[in-house]
């Protein structure tokens, strides 16, 4: 073997070497699911990845907070955990996996791994699909409330979560904290009275 050959060859194993990390980087991210920032305390990996995308798609960020700045999928995940017993664990679970049936069979992948315009294509055979809530006249629902289903429940969920949340309440809606604040030591003088309420 002449010298040449032994450089070059060393020079090929060295870059091989180098090089062997970050092809086996790419190909795995090629094929790995992005990791959740936060820890479910009931769903599984991939139905809070589900939860997620579902938030991220009913409320991106725009020139407002989105719902994942406000941590909606979070709190979504606690109400299941706390507030569901069993029965309505389970429930969840099911209708998560049905989402995600249907999400496969219309646009080839779990809701998670769809890219946003074919979530909004889900989302709009969903909204199709789905029960409506009865209308109200003086806060009582007008005629039989039919079920209304896991898309439009968990969108109500959502976005429940989104306008209670206090970045919403404070830094996107109208906040004026009423009565306002308390004053309980105010002169009174000899001819008013204290207030009943």
């Amino acid at each position: 073997m002449n010298r040449r050959n032994a450089l070059r060859n060393t020079g090929l194993l060295v870059g091989a070497s180098a090089l062997t990390p970050s092809l086996l980087a790419l190909f795995q991210s090629c094929q790995s699911k992005p990791r959740l920032e936060w820890q479910p305390l009931f769903l599984t990996e991939d139905e809070a990845r589900f939860v997620t995308a579902f938030v991220d798609t009913l409320l991106p960020a725009t020139d407002t907070p989105g719902g994942l700045d406000v941590k909606v999928d979070i709190f979504l995940d606690k109400v299941f955990a706390e507030a569901y017993d069993a029965e309505a664990q389970q429930q969840v679970r099911e209708d998560i996996a049905a989402f995600n049936a249907e999400a496969t069979r219309q646009s080839g992948a779990p809701f998670a791994d769809l890219k946003a315009e074919d979530r909004a294509a889900v989302f709009r055979t969903a909204e199709a699909n789905s029960g409506k809530f009865n209308g109200q006249v003086w806060g009582t629902a007008v005629g039989v409330q039919e079920p209304v289903g896991f898309y439009r429940s968990l969108k109500l969920m959502a976005l429940s979560a989104y306008l209670s949340s206090e970045v919403v309440g404070t830094q996107v809606l109208r906040y004026d904290p009423v009565p306002g604040g308390y004053d309980g030591c105010l002169p009174l003088g000899p001819e008013e009275r204290i207030w009943s309420l």
